[in-house]
């Protein structure tokens, strides 16, 4: 999954652009539609869970991959009170 790879490649910097975030869910909605995108969501979840039990110094941007995933879902028009 492209998304995982450009989410761990900003971890790895320790920064990401806001529009990187929104292109990559975009670009990942475009590809497998709202499954996609919840099951990122729960992929970058886990993923945050763990870097936080570790004290990985970049642990709050994982937060903020889904943070923005959840809003991104939130806004979808098909999902008015489902995220």
């Amino acid at each position: 999954m492209k998304a995982l790879s450009v989410m761990a490649e900003s971890l790895r910097a320790g920064y990401v652009h806001p529009t990187t975030v929104l292109n990559t869910l975009i670009e990942l909605e475009n590809a497998g539609g709202l499954s996609a995108l919840r099951q990122f969501a729960e992929q970058v979840s886990s993923g945050q869970e763990a870097l936080e039990q570790r004290g990985h110094p970049h642990a709050r941007l994982a937060a903020a991959w889904l943070q923005a995933t959840h809003f991104y879902l939130s806004e979808h028009p098909g999902q008015q009170g489902a995220a």
